[in-house]
């Protein structure tokens, strides 16, 4: 699962010298102070972000590792001529503040450092003058993980919905396991806004960034009418997944064990099926009886009694 996440503006790092050292493990010649410009960026935190997703501190302090070494870029384009800066170590700070979960704010902070040349020159200024503050980070993660229920997210996963609330909990999803940070680039969405961190959008992304975007934006209307239609469907399949599992139970316990689990990944198709055995089996098991006398014999009736 490939991800852009934004993190904040940059401050000038104070102590060249003491930087110098750890800036020259990449360099192939010695390099001097007058010939470094150095800052910090902050890469990312653990906010919920606009999609409603949240790093973990396990992938912040895995991204500090991999984030060692890696060159800033522009707007997440891959080519050799855009290899603008290189980040030479990295932080991870515990602010004495909270995010809007209620947790302690960390953010994962990277000192990167850029020649001062001819080419550099008027990035260098822009940054100076706080014009180029905005970055964002490309990275690989593998898990993302319901914060309702604790399931991982998947095509047949729990059903909660990310941005809404289940018994005043807000859903989103954390995630776990990266394994790979590609770049980090200056771009020109804002970086951060009052509760969270953006996300940035595009054809490398997912569908969503898709149609958010400028090429897919004409898709947009077509995509919301689809994502209505889906949270229907989930919560049609859920309700059909808790009556196949209720049908199990009143068959034979031992049945409800054996599908608690397994009826989570099965497709509508299936559990149909499921319930129309259920329902067949619990009538041969306990079929419907009258409240009148002689319900198990056959009673006609001509209504001879009745007559004058």
């Amino acid at each position: 699962m490939k991800i852009y996440k934004a993190g904040a503006e940059r401050v000038k790092t104070p102590d060249i010298e003491a930087e110098l050292k750890m800036i020259n493990t990449f360099a192939k010649t010695e390099l001097t102070k007058e010939q470094v410009y150095t800052f910090s960026v902050v890469l990312c935190d653990n906010e919920v972000d606009r999609d409603f997703e949240k790093f973990s501190e396990e992938a912040l302090e895995k991204l500090s590792k991999l984030f060692v070494g890696k060159t800033g870029i522009f707007d997440h384009e891959w080519k050799t001529t855009n290899q603008t800066a290189r980040i030479y170590r990295t932080e991870i700070v515990k602010e004495n503040s909270r995010n809007s979960l209620g947790e302690p704010y960390i953010v994962l902070k990277g000192y990167a450092y850029m020649l001062r040349n001819e080419k550099n020159a008027e990035l260098i200024a822009e940054i100076e003058a706080g014009i180029k503050k905005e970055t964002s980070v490309g990275c690989c993660v593998g898990r993302r993980v319901c914060s309702v229920c604790g399931e991982e997210a998947r095509p047949n996963g729990c059903g909660h919905i990310p941005g809404r609330e289940y018994g005043g909990k807000l859903c989103y999803l954390e995630l776990f396991a990266v394994s790979d940070a590609y770049e980090w680039s200056f771009v020109a969405v804002p970086a951060q806004r009052a509760a969270g961190v953006v996300k940035r959008f595009g054809t490398n992304d997912n569908l969503k960034g898709l149609v958010q975007s400028e090429q897919g934006g004409r898709f947009f209307a077509e995509y919301e009418s689809l994502e209505k239609d889906a949270v229907l469907g989930r919560e049609f399949k859920n309700a059909l997944r808790n009556e196949v599992l209720r049908l199990s139970m009143l068959c034979d316990p031992k049945l409800f064990e054996a599908l608690s689990e397994n009826a989570r990944i099965m497709g509508v198709k299936e559990l149909e099926n499921l319930k129309v055995a259920f329902e067949k089996s619990l009538e041969d098991k306990f079929p419907l009886r009258t409240q009148l006398p002689g319900r198990d014999k056959l009673v006609s009736f001509n209504g001879d009694e009745y007559k004058v």
